[in-house]
């Protein structure tokens, strides 16, 4: 799933599985049929393990893969929290939207995405992300170092203040 949300633009690819030579593809795609005037595209990923620079050298000849990865700017979700990736978000949707019934077969599952996405990026429906940084330091507080003061580095409150001495 590709996902540009303030544009209100998505592109769902139906592969066989999720491999290396997969995610190559559609990020090949992101950059030379989606975005091929954006000098870099900003790409939110979760850790999956095809999710790599490496998978570009695995598909592609060396030069061209350092093409593709040169227009990526990759920034990973914390293992725990691929919630935060808007994509996950919008599969979320698909599979709520479209994907809630048994559906007999690849090519059949392609044109009902088709036309989800259809639908979707007509209407051009954004995602208006409203988790702050301080919404984060609560849910992700093991993410987050906590550092002790000890009681004697703390400054004093004005009122526990010595008065200077006449």
């Amino acid at each position: 799933m590709l996902f540009a949300p303030l544009l209100g633009w998505r592109q769902g690819v139906v592969t066989d599985r999720r491999t290396m030579r997969d995610w190559a593809e559609v990020m090949r795609d992101l950059v030379d049929v989606h975005f091929p005037q954006a000098p870099t595209s900003r790409v939110v990923l979760d850790n999956l393990n095809t999710h790599l620079a490496g998978s570009l050298y695995e598909a592609f000849p060396p030069a061209e893969a350092r093409r593709i990865l040169d227009r990526l700017e990759l920034h990973y979700t914390p293992k725990h929290g691929s919630w935060l990736n808007m994509a996950e978000t919008e599969l979320s949707v698909l599979g709520r939207q479209c994907l809630d019934r048994r559906i007999p077969d690849k090519a059949r599952l392609a044109h009902e995405v088709a036309a989800w996405q259809a639908r979707r990026n007509r209407a051009e429906t954004t995602m208006h992300w409203r988790f702050t940084t301080a919404d984060a330091r609560i849910k992700l507080t093991h993410l987050y170092p906590t550092v002790q003061v000890p009681a004697e580095a703390q400054a004093p409150s004005p009122d526990t203040a010595q008065q200077p001495a006449a």
